[in-house]
């Protein structure tokens, strides 16, 4: 991962933990519903959005390293690694 790519993740790893925390809050204190859902909606949006920057890192650094070198057992690889991922499918 580069690292102004593990940076930048890690800032939004420390909001989203923040939301979170935030959330445990609101249960806590018994608070409306809707309110809490809304929160929890906001952190699965966060959590994607880190997961497409994530992948995007992968494609330019760790994809696009086995497609340019020699081993094509590396390259099916990393192909199916990011096809399983993208469809959801376990590896």
């Amino acid at each position: 991962m580069k690292p102004e790519i593990r940076d930048a993740a890690a800032k939004r790893l420390a909001r989203i933990e923040g939301q979170v925390r935030g959330i445990a809050k609101m249960i806590d204190e018994d608070r409306y519903c809707i309110d809490v859902v809304r929160q929890v909606q906001a952190i699965k949006a966060a959590l994607g959005a880190l997961e497409g920057v994530i992948i995007d890192d992968h494609i330019g650094t760790c994809v696009e390293s086995a497609l340019k070198g020699d081993d094509l057992a590396e390259r099916r690889a990393k192909v199916e690694e990011l096809v399983a991922v993208l469809g959801g499918q376990k590896k």
